[in-house]
């Protein structure tokens, strides 16, 4: 029967039984199996012969285990701003090696606005950083490599944190051990006697002289000038951008400020009288800012030119009145000053814009902020009081017309109707740029502003 079989199978069935694994190889996976044998070949089923096992349709279970490889993701810098398109690469939050979930941050940009967090695009283990930190980066450009769908290990994170105790030291060899005598060194050494001069005429050794070129009192002189160190730190993007955008405001602005003083008497009253009612109902804290912004907008009604920007070559040829007011609020944040905008503060009334610039100052604090909320702004308030500062004059935040400063409010004897009171005062000083505003139409700004802060009650007839 044996040899009506084709001679490849013949050789076939003389083959020995295969013991080892066989392992089968793919692009997604390794299957390891242990203990296999053919499947039955239909047809030869009663073919007799030592190695029918080989052959038989009986087929041992098969024990297997599966190891998974995965293909490569590689994490490009993402789109930040359509005026932005590079950054400098801060930090890495994950390190190679590590396991992250999809979404969950892998590197911090650092732009000339904010930061950009960048995000794993889905779960995986780091395999290589493609840049180093503190490079110049650009859209698009190649981060991180990461293995889509790895695991972390989690044999070796639990060795990481239960390391080995170091074994007990045993008796024997805690008993300290004579030095055993070797053949350099027979036995214990005597103390050198000083050597006598045999010559009659030999002079007795003269002791060490101190070097007389160190000054004496260099050290004195050290230890009473103290520590006189230096470091220099490399400035951040958003320091530099804050630089050059203020330089540009004093090159390109005919900037001029003009003072005024404000009794914060009513306002504070009027303060007094609701913020409970406010917060209670709104859950906002009402505050001075946003009197200010209602009496802003409401002054440029009076005004327009306030509100307005010049535009187009050379310095600009054109002028741009806007029929909105998107009020930049100056943040200072431990990276610098950012602007965060209210937009539409004209429909705006105290409550809405005082819960607007709360949010945007969370999230300035947060480092949360976007482009978006920082884009654009056809007027700047910067309050500067809440540091203590008693006067001062703000710069222009091109491209915009004026900035209105305000300082810390101190008690000071004011004549009032013929009699000298002690009222709460502040100073308010507008920067303009000149080549738009005149000086009248900016002192009758501020007049306007004054007097809606003095009397609230205007604001809300307005």
């Amino acid at each position: 029967m044996a040899s009506r079989l084709p001679l490849p199978l013949q050789r076939l069935r003389s083959m020995p039984r295969v013991p080892a694994s066989i392992c089968c190889r793919t692009f997604t996976s390794v299957r390891c199996f242990e203990g296999v044998r053919t499947r039955p070949i239909h047809g030869l089923k009663s073919a007799p012969g030592p190695r029918d096992a080989f052959l038989g349709a009986n087929v041992i279970p098969i024990g297997s285990h599966q190891i998974r490889t995965y293909a490569d993701t590689v994490v490009k810098v993402p789109q930040m701003a359509e005026s932005i398109t590079e950054g400098t690469l801060k930090q890495f939050s994950k390190q190679v090696g590590e396991y992250v979930e999809r979404d969950e941050e892998i590197a911090t940009i650092e732009t000339d606005k904010i930061d950009v967090s960048v995000n794993a695009p889905e779960s995986g283990v780091i395999k290589e950083l493609l840049v180093s930190e503190e490079d110049t980066v650009t859209v698009g450009q190649d981060l991180v490599k990461l293995e889509a769908g790895g695991a972390p290990e989690k044999n070796s994170e639990q060795a990481a944190e239960k390391p080995k105790e170091p074994a007990a030291p045993s008796l024997e060899s805690e008993k300290p051990r004579a030095p055993q005598p070797t053949s350099s060194s027979p036995g214990p050494e005597k103390a050198p006697s000083p050597t006598k001069s045999t010559s009659p005429g030999a002079e007795p050794p003269k002791p060490a002289q101190q070097d007389s070129s160190k000054p004496q009192g260099s050290e004195d002189t050290k230890t009473a000038l103290g520590a006189r160190e230096e470091r220099r730190v490399k400035m951040n993007r958003m320091r530099l951008r804050i630089a050059e955008r203020l330089k540009q405001s004093q090159n390109t602005a005919a900037s001029l400020t003009t003072f005024n003083e404000v009794d914060m008497s009513s306002l504070m009253e009027f303060r007094k009288l609701y913020k409970d009612d406010v917060l209670k109902k709104t859950g906002v804290k009402l505050g001075f800012m946003s009197a200010f912004s209602r009496a802003c907008v409401l002054a440029m009604k009076d005004v327009p030119a306030v509100n307005a920007s010049i535009e187009g070559p050379n310095g600009g040829d054109t002028i741009v009145y806007r029929d909105y007011v998107d009020i930049s609020v100056a943040v200072a944040t431990e990276k610098g000053l950012v602007t965060p905008v209210v937009r539409n503060a004209e429909t705006m009334d105290l409550v809405g814009v005082e819960k607007s610039i709360a949010d945007l100052g969370k999230k300035a604090r947060d480092n949360k902020l976007t482009i978006e909320d920082m884009a654009g702004g056809t007027f700047t308030i910067s309050n500067g009081g809440v540091f203590g500062s008693l006067m001062g004059t703000p710069i222009i935040n091109l491209p915009q017309t004026a900035v209105l400063g305000l300082h810390a409010i101190k008690d000071k004897p004011v004549a009032v109707n013929g009699k000298v009171e002690i009222r709460p005062m502040m100073y308010l000083a507008l920067t303009y740029d000149h080549r738009l505003l005149d000086g009248r139409e900016a002192v009758i700004f501020l007049v306007k502003v004054k007097e809606y802060i003095e009397d609230p009650r205007r604001m809300l007839l307005g």
